[in-house]
């Protein structure tokens, strides 16, 4: 019987589950797991952005979104499980890695066999494909451009990018002008320099969540060979670096407000900021030996990227509320200036 409780658990976090408890759960939970979906929420987040500035200009078209959604779910769901065949393949996840301690790792812990992985893959990768299809089909070439990107991201972030440096650059670029840019021009037909920009606020929150983690895996990822950003640059300038991404998101939302691409009513973001102060205090100092007693303990051993995580959704969620106002300001013909 389908585990709606367990579909709601899942979208929220990684769960942390048993051989004997994945048996029992229904094909939509545990795909749900597998796919680690519960940060595919920033794909949803990055598509609907882009959406609700195409519906802002009046240029919106309901199946072109629905369909450019769908195929971005399906392929941020095909690279989480094209990351865990290629980290198993390459002896990454033994021995008790990092990825194993705080979620389960379908291959490493048993739960699903590689032929199982391969037919989970094959049918989310395939989904994506026919969503990126019908859209080349029906809304032009340069959309084959676009569908030929992602299939590059989706394919080799893992390896090589990751391995070398460019898998936080590749991120900066995917949930920014590639999702919300891309989105918008399935959409409404066009390409939007402004537009591109209004997607760097919620992409470098992204990035961010992504240089948290790898900077709570630095050592282990060193001792592995996988020479992310994080290991090139080192923990303490690497949290410098996240500090900075998190502070120029809010730059970048006022200098939108300045430009008069945004009304005044984004800068409901601000709402965010207390979660920023907490990411920032976390990020000033190196990583506890040990979890606070206060600190929730099934997200333990992740640390950085937990503070990162919650300021992004906190953030992503207000920037799409801050858009909303924006529009129906806009349609009822309100006035937006200071």
């Amino acid at each position: 019987m389908p585990n709606v409780a367990m579909w709601g658990k899942a979208l929220r976090v990684i769960p942390r589950i048993t051989k004997e408890e994945w048996s029992d759960l229904d094909l939509v939970s545990k795909w749900l797991i597998a796919t680690r979906f519960t940060v595919i929420i920033m794909t949803i987040i990055a598509s609907t952005i882009g959406g609700l500035l195409a519906f802002r200009d009046q240029a919106f078209d309901a199946v072109a979104f629905s369909v450019t959604t769908l195929g971005l779910i399906f392929a941020h769901a095909t690279n989480n499980l094209v990351n865990d065949l290629t980290d198993h393949a390459k002896g990454v996840d033994k021995d008790n890695y990092f990825r194993t301690q705080y979620g389960p790792q379908p291959l490493e812990h048993g739960l699903l066999t590689v032929p199982q992985m391969l037919r989970y893959t094959a049918v989310t990768g395939g989904i994506a494909l026919f969503a990126g299809g019908f859209l080349v089909l029906t809304r032009g070439q340069a959309t084959l451009t676009l569908f030929a990107v992602g299939i590059f991201f989706v394919l080799f972030y893992t390896w090589p990018l990751k391995y070398f440096g460019l898998g936080e650059p590749a991120v900066l670029v995917v949930w920014g002008p590639l999702m919300v840019g891309g989105t918008y021009y399935v959409v409404t037909g066009r390409f939007d320099w402004d537009v591109a920009l209004a997607s760097m606020p919620f992409s470098l929150g992204a990035t961010a969540v992504l240089f948290g983690k790898h900077i709570d895996k630095l050592d282990a990822d060193k001792e592995k060979g996988i020479r992310t950003m994080p290991v090139l640059l080192g923990a303490r300038v690497s949290r410098g670096v996240t500090i900075a991404m998190l502070v120029v998101q809010y730059l970048l939302v006022i200098l939108l407000v300045v430009r008069g691409y945004f009304s005044p009513l984004i800068l409901v973001v601000g709402v965010a900021l207390p979660t920023l102060w907490l990411a920032v205090k976390a990020y000033r100092a190196p990583r506890p030996a040990e979890p606070p007693a206060a600190f929730p303990p099934r997200i333990w051993p992740l640390w950085f990227v937990a503070f990162a995580f919650l300021h992004m959704r906190r953030f992503g969620g207000l920037y799409v509320a801050g858009i909303v106002l924006d529009v129906i300001a806009r349609r009822a013909g309100l006035p937006l200036g200071f």
